[in-house]
């Protein structure tokens, strides 16, 4: 069992996701525990040409690395994220998502 989880930001270590790529630090379930993970997660416009909605499955805190998103909260505030930006998402959040440049992202879900 890792009692710590590193990596470095390598552009060969990347894999598909849902929706763009991913470097995970922490995948879901290491050690056990199912709803902590960590990762760099990157999309280019391209990958998501039209906003789309997503409902938050675990509580998400993000921080922008580098590009330019929108998050809309369903009947809500809407939040321009752009370098140095964070955010965290409550689960169960119904959000609508648009990519509106390639985007570099430190995620975690917990």
């Amino acid at each position: 069992m890792s009692q710590i989880f590193y990596a470095q930001h390598d552009p060969e270590a990347f894999e598909p996701f849902e929706l763009g790529t991913v470097q995970w630090l922490r995948r879901p379930g290491d050690n056990g525990n199912a709803k902590l993970a960590a990762g760099i997660w990157q999309v280019a416009p391209s990958q998501a040409p039209e906003p789309f909605d997503l409902r938050i499955d675990q509580d998400e805190t993000i921080y922008i690395v580098s590009g330019h998103i929108r998050i809309q909260i369903d009947g809500g505030e809407e939040h321009a994220l752009t370098a140095g930006s964070m955010a965290s998402l409550s689960l169960g959040a119904q959000t609508r998502w648009s990519i509106l440049e390639p985007t570099v992202e430190f995620f975690v879900y917990s």
